[in-house]
Parts: structure tokens; sequence; C-alpha cells
């Protein structure tokens, strides 16, 4: 598999998790809903990551990487890194917090914001 390969993967792997989210939020399963939009974002960020030549082995370290080489300096907007960042604190809170559901006011808006950043990552690539 070439480094075009991957990164095209990775890219159609996030919109079929924005796919499946939308399908999780149809029968109401916000909590993995939020899991995949979350995914969705991570493997978009993922793609941007190789397609600069950027290697990270945690999540934490996609996001760090991510918010200062693509957010801080401005070739990504801020509320991209935000969003991120919010992802991935939703999705520890749904998939590990104890009595705790999110819910269609949380999650809907979150689906047009998602697509939005993954639509952006794919024009830097």
């Amino acid at each position: 598999m070439t480094k075009e390969d991957y990164i095209n993967y990775r890219l159609d792997r996030a919109y079929e998790a924005l796919e499946d989210a939308k399908l999780l939020a149809e029968n109401g399963r916000w909590n993995t809903a939020i899991n995949r939009l979350y995914y969705a974002s991570f493997y978009a960020v993922i793609a941007l990551l190789i397609k600069n030549g950027i290697e990270t082995r945690t999540h934490d370290g996609v996001r760090t990487q991510f918010g200062l080489l693509f957010v801080k300096t401005g070739k990504i907007d801020k509320k991209f890194g935000k969003l991120f960042s919010k992802l991935f604190d939703y999705r520890l809170k749904g998939d590990y917090g104890d009595l705790f559901d999110f819910d269609k006011d949380i999650v809907e808006p979150l689906f047009e914001e998602v697509e939005v950043l993954i639509n952006t990552i794919k024009a830097e690539l």
C-alpha cells in the first residue's frame, strides 16, 4: 500500500464512520454515535498527519500534533481544534462514564461540524 493509498483509506474510513454515526443516531444510540463521530474526525486527522509525514502512537498524540502543527499555525481553523478536543472528551465520557447518556440535543448539531471538518481536511490533502 502506498502512502497515498493509506491516506485515501483513512479518509474513506472517516466518511464511513460518519455514516455509521448517522445510522446510530436514527436509532437513538447517542453514546455510540458520539464514538463514531469522534472516530470520523480521528481518521480524517490521521490522514492529514500521514500526508505531512507525522507519526503518532496515541490518540492524545494525534490531538496534540493536530493542534500544534495545523490549528496553532492557522492552517486549520481553531474551531476544528476545539471540535476535535470536545469529541475526544465526549467519546471518553460516552464510552467509559458510568450512568451517563448523551442525547439528541447534544449529538445532532455535531454531525454538520464533523462533516465540515472532514471536508476541510480533504481539501488540505
